[in-house]
């Protein structure tokens, strides 16, 4: 290719997975990703916001997750996360609980409901307790009982992923994600011999080889740079005001301490007086 091309940068993302002309890349990779989970293999989708390459031009706060319906009316939500900060799990969180409330138009009831699933590619490790590239959030008791089976969240952190064998197609994304920038469309490893994965190398030539396509990528990948900068500085500003404040708080406790023993020796003296002046 041209120019290489990071696939995790949103608007090649969702170049990706959510424009009708790769609806079946979408079905793949959500079969690949839930295919354990699922009843059955879904067979068709509809995108609930295909992407339109204007957005990223003209709208720097673009939605830039994919959302698609099956026929059951299960919803799914797919976004990639180049950042991770403190706030990041209730974002998740939210956004699973804001899409699956949505459902529930006025007039319905709350059987209408069907299962929401919100997966969510992570570049930096956001759980750091373990090693773990996936997890799956759902809603359950301490013993495991599931109060239904309504979806969930699927975490996988693209850091932790590795596999000297690559035979699954759920292995061939992550590893895709992972490496995708390094791939040579000329030399490509034996794992991404598939039709699937060719149509992906595809897309990515598009931003490559297009002068158009590739300022497009280039922006967009210069802007979010820009943006991640800025939340380090300003996660690294806010760590520092509460180290302050926590030194603060630490200096006016010892204060207090002084006191204390200052006003206990105070009062010592005093008996002490008292006793001499008898």
């Amino acid at each position: 290719m041209k120019h290489p091309i990071d696939p995790k940068i949103d608007c090649v993302f969702k170049a990706l997975l959510g424009t009708e002309k790769n609806i079946n890349l979408l079905i793949h990779f959500l079969n690949a990703i839930l295919g354990k989970e699922l009843k059955q293999a879904i067979v068709s989708v509809e995108l609930l916001n295909p992407y339109n390459d204007k957005e990223f031009i003209s709208d720097k706060l673009s939605i830039v997750d994919v959302k698609a319906r099956n026929s059951a009316g299960q919803v799914f939500q797919i976004e990639i996360q180049l950042s991770s900060y403190p706030s990041l799990p209730s974002r998740i969180a939210y956004n699973w609980a804001d899409i699956y409330s949505q459902q529930l138009e006025q007039g319905k009831n709350y059987h209408s409901l069907r299962a929401t699933y919100s997966i969510w590619l992570l570049a930096e490790n956001l759980i750091k307790e373990d090693s773990q590239y996936l997890h799956t959030f759902k809603l359950r008791d301490e013993l495991g009982c599931v109060l239904n089976e309504h979806g969930g969240i699927w975490l996988l952190e693209l850091n932790k992923f590795h596999s000297d064998v690559i035979e699954f197609d759920e292995q061939r994304w992550l590893q895709f994600f992972k490496e995708g920038e390094q791939l040579d469309d000329d030399s490509l490893p034996q794992w991404m011999e598939t039709n699937e994965m060719r149509q992906v190398m595809s897309t990515l030539k598009t931003f490559s080889e297009k002068d158009r396509e590739y300022d497009k990528y280039r922006a967009r990948r210069d802007y979010l740079c820009q943006q991640r900068s800025i939340e380090f500085h300003l996660q690294e500003a806010i760590e520092q005001a509460q180290q302050a404040q926590q030194a603060t708080q630490q200096a006016i406790e010892e204060k207090q301490q002084v006191n204390q023993q200052n006003e206990a020796l105070l009062a010592e003296i005093k008996q002490l007086k008292a006793l001499l002046n008898k």
